[in-house]
């Protein structure tokens, strides 16, 4: 087979979907020597994602989420005959020779169109002839596919769940080492709760301070919060929530932060904390467990999916049952562990060796038909 995947997200942004596009890209070099890929980048990308003889780099001059994007990209991909083509942005080209595949990570947008910009709205917007188009749909949980089946109209057996997994740089480690390299890296001394994320509405990080700001106050713990992520957009809300709770001297913000780097604050982080209010997936409280943390996170769409039995589930919109659950973490060394040790063994059961397996499956799938 002649299979093409549309990777020109990874030059835009490098997490989310750019991170998907790279993991499952060097799984499926691990796993097939058979087929002939070619990997669709930037033209401003001058890197080769993939170091293997079957993986072939191509370039597209559409940059990604332009609002030409479906029109320009068909123009751009007539000379290259294919048999599947995968689209892991959800947007393909618009005419296509090949069958399409494409991967649908959430439908927030579609849920929750408040948490958008203008701009965002009529991006996403596509969503719907994007899906009629397509040949298959990958759904990153069962959570999403139940989305796409009721919004979209997708026959079930048009869609199937391929699980993501973590990143191969979270991992456990000494956890002295760990708390050591955060100390001298980001000057952070003390116990504390780890969030990471692109900081935006659906995120809700405003709970998560009001529920810090409870715990300081309540209870006395004067752990830290560390947010690991960089601003994303109408993030008036949390500025607004630190002003309220003056919080500006009791909050880390350290912007974005490199896998290799996060893989340490994983580590020494006392808990993960995500009251995010939807996630298709939810990739960092994965890589939190996989890390041997505690986590804590919303009892709302793939979350609980995900996590299983073990973490901490709250509703998204009660700041005293997140109140309760940090304090208990930060204060219970006996539910720590508990916590540490069912967080390692859920994780293990995710892996990109599985992911990229069952992704290759569709391919043939698609392209026999």
């Amino acid at each position: 087979m002649r299979i093409g995947i549309d990777a020109r997200l990874v030059h835009y942004h490098q997490a989310g979907i750019g991170q998907y596009i790279l993991r499952l890209t060097d799984a499926l070099a691990s796993l097939d020597h058979k087929n002939e890929y070619y990997l669709f980048q930037s033209r401003k990308d001058r890197t080769r994602l993939v170091q293997a003889p079957n993986f072939h780099r191509r370039v597209l001059w559409t940059p990604s989420h332009h609002r030409f994007e479906r029109l320009a990209m068909s123009a751009e991909m007539l000379p290259h005959p294919l048999d599947v083509f995968h689209s892991p942005d959800f947007i393909p080209p618009r005419k296509l020779l090949a069958p399409n595949v494409i991967t649908i990570h959430d439908l927030a947008f579609l849920l929750y169109p408040r948490f958008l910009t203008p701009a965002a709205a009529r991006y996403y917007g596509q969503i719907d002839p994007a899906s009629r188009s397509a040949a298959h749909v990958i759904a990153v949980s069962q959570s999403t596919k139940r989305d796409i089946t009721r919004l979209l109209g997708v026959p079930d057996e048009n869609v199937t769940v391929i699980y993501e997994a973590a990143s191969v740089v979270a991992r456990p480690m000494e956890k002295g080492e760990a708390k050591r390299h955060v100390r001298e890296k980001f000057g952070i001394t003390d116990d504390f709760i780890l969030f990471v994320s692109t900081i935006e509405p659906r995120k809700n990080l405003p709970t998560l301070l009001a529920a810090y700001s409870r715990l300081r106050t309540v209870y006395k713990n004067n752990a830290r919060l560390v947010v690991a992520g960089h601003k994303g957009w109408l993030t008036e809300e949390v500025d607004q929530a630190i002003e309220k709770f003056q919080l500006a001297d009791k909050v880390c913000f350290l912007g974005s932060v490199p896998s290799s780097e996060l893989a340490y604050l994983y580590n020494a982080a006392r808990v993960f904390a995500l009251p995010s209010f939807y996630e298709g997936f939810g990739l960092p409280p994965l890589e939190a467990m996989t890390s041997g943390t505690p986590v804590i996170v919303s009892n709302v769409s793939s979350l609980p999916e995900v996590v299983g039995d073990a973490g901490l589930l709250v509703d998204p919109n009660d700041v005293e049952g997140w109140t309760v659950a940090l304090h208990r973490v930060l204060t219970d060394d006996a539910l720590c562990a508990e916590m540490s040790a069912k967080g390692l063994a859920r994780a293990a059961k995710f892996s990109w060796e599985r992911a990229a397996r069952e992704t290759l499956n569709v391919y043939k799938k698609v392209a026999g038909k």
